[in-house]
């Protein structure tokens, strides 16, 4: 690497985790004019930076050249199957089951960037115009699905979407969702049920937080909503 580093370069142990999900051609391939991993570098820092194309710094491949190669990646859904098969890793490392049982729903509202295009809207809630991300989370945080939606879509409107999504990647594992009472309503409910997911909604504000606790540490003999044993809950979730 003939350049100066930046902080979100890649370091040897990451690269050598990701090399296997990125490699679409072979690394000698005659057709390959930049290395992969500065193309991976140069993507990591419009990421971590938030900038645009053109500014990209001139010692990484060309935004063109960069911009195309994460096209091929996103298309082939490589950052899915490397979210996916760490999330599984590391739920195993922490002595939990390969797929989850149980999620967390929760949305949050970007600021409008001149990309966001028509998809812009006005969340009334929080006074802000822009984009809303909804993500469904394992309890431990690990992302399991998202959906990207106008600020001004609510959030039980993507419960059916949402949890499409999480059965697709978990094996329709997950029995339970529990989410603030953004989601409530029958709509809701009936939607999460229609992909075998009861919803339980916490009380007491709103805030991933304050769900991922009460998902921890619900006590009593049976877990709410999934009418098993405490003590068999914990490694399934």
């Amino acid at each position: 690497m003939n350049r100066r580093a930046y902080p979100s370069d890649v370091r040897d142990e990451e690269w050598a985790l990701v090399l296997p999900y990125l490699t679409l051609a072979p690394l000698e391939a005659p057709q390959r004019k930049y290395d992969l991993r500065e193309v991976f570098n140069a993507l990591r820092w419009m990421v971590r930076t938030g900038a645009q194309w053109d500014y990209l710094p001139h010692d990484f491949p060309p935004p063109h050249i960069v911009q195309a190669q994460a096209y091929r990646w996103m298309n082939r859904g490589v950052f899915e199957d490397l979210v996916h098969d760490l999330r599984m890793t590391l739920r195993m490392l922490q002595g939990k089951a390969a797929h989850p049982s149980a999620a967390i729903y929760d949305a949050r509202t970007l600021q409008s960037t001149p990309q966001s295009g028509e998809r812009a809207g006005y969340d009334g809630y929080k006074r802000r115009k822009g984009s809303k991300v909804h993500l469904a989370v394992d309890t431990l945080g690990h992302l399991l699905a998202l959906v990207v939606t106008a600020a001004s879509e609510q959030e039980r409107a993507q419960v059916g979407a949402l949890s499409q999504q999480v059965q697709e990647v978990t094996g329709e594992q997950v029995e339970v969702a529990f989410v603030d009472q953004g989601y409530t309503g029958e709509e809701a409910a009936q939607a999460a049920e229609a992909e075998g997911i009861a919803l339980c909604v916490v009380q007491g504000g709103r805030g991933q937080t304050r769900i991922r606790a009460a998902a921890e540490a619900l006590g009593g003999g049976t877990f709410v909503c999934l009418d098993i044993p405490v003590s068999q809950a914990g490694a399934r979730l």
